[in-house]
């Protein structure tokens, strides 16, 4: 008889790659190691905040759905983090002086069109992005501090107040995903919609890049 992997676990198998690739992004490589700017950063939050109020609205719209709901807490809400971070990096007029790039609006279309119909949609880019903010969010936390000098105004969007033990927020996460009772098939799809996810960031890191090299040419 074959052993039954749990989803959590062939998810996190499957997209492994996906995930790599995206992390390793020239863009986000700079600004990991210290040859990025505090302006590369803010760059960063500007689109972070384009993506998450997509996501959260979509959170909004998802709530009283039975499977997603079982995902939505306003222990993992970002926007007002973001909003804070934003005006303490930018200035009070932040809202003018941000754009989305053109992958970030590809994101939010996507996020805005799976969402409205398909909870496992919604789930794999709620997945994506908060259980990264938790694992990898807090590395970059970490070096932006250490870089720029940051306390936790700038980089409040990467500090979970609510969530005292992350480890074991993400494993009571990973235990609900299992518990869901998709078919096969409805797991492939929202494993196939989570590398959509990781493409995406890929590319925005890319976008980030292009961005940057056509400010200084």
């Amino acid at each position: 008889m074959a052993t039954v992997i749990p989803f959590s676990q062939a998810l996190r198998e499957r997209t492994w790659s996906g995930h790599s690739d995206s992390e390793g992004a020239g863009f986000m490589t700079d600004l990991m190691s210290g040859k990025g700017t505090r302006d590369d950063y803010i760059s960063l939050v500007a689109q972070h905040w384009f993506i998450y109020a997509a996501l959260e609205t979509a959170a909004e719209a998802m709530k009283d759905d039975p499977i997603a709901a079982l995902f939505i807490t306003p222990k993992l809400t970002r926007l007002p983090a973001l909003e804070q971070d934003l005006r303490f990096l930018l200035g009070d007029d932040w809202r003018d002086r941000i754009r989305p790039l053109p992958t970030t609006e590809r994101y939010v279309a996507r996020i805005d069109e799976v969402a409205a119909t398909w909870n496992g949609g919604f789930i794999a880019h709620h997945y994506t992005r908060y259980l990264g903010d938790l694992s990898g969010g807090q590395i970059i936390r970490t070096l932006m501090q250490r870089q720029f000098g940051f306390e936790t105004n700038g980089v409040g969007f990467y500090l979970f107040d609510e969530i005292a033990k992350p480890k074991q927020f993400k494993e009571h996460y990973r235990t609900q995903l299992d518990a869901v009772g998709w078919d096969e098939a409805e797991r492939d799809r929202v494993i196939d919609e989570v590398l959509v996810a990781y493409r995406f960031n890929t590319e925005l890191f890319l976008d980030l890049a292009e961005a940057k090299a056509a400010a200084v040419a």
